[in-house]
């Protein structure tokens, strides 16, 4: 979890906003194609960022592919979960 300040411009107020990350896990059943196809369809990368991140998760074993509010989050991991991915939010 990540703390941010955020200044909310209609009375210049400042929040405190936990901010979250996304991660996912590598596996032996998910194929490098589908990986790329869940992260383009449901987190909006690229087809580049999405093909870099399955990279890296096959590397180090797991990688931080979005990050956001937990309620920004959460519908993503749901949809990926969902796609037989493993992920979590951290």
């Amino acid at each position: 979890m990540i703390k941010e300040l955020t200044i909310i411009k209609e009375d210049n107020k400042i929040t405190d906003q936990e901010l979250y990350r996304l991660v996912l896990y590598n596996d032996d059943v998910n194929t490098f194609d589908w990986v790329i196809q869940c992260l383009v369809e449901v987190c909006h990368h690229t087809p580049e960022q999405a093909e870099q991140c399955a990279w890296i998760v096959h590397t180090k074993g797991k990688y931080a592919v979005l990050g956001g509010t937990r309620e920004f989050l959460e519908p993503r991991c749901e949809a990926l979960g969902e796609r037989g991915l493993t992920v979590a939010i951290e």
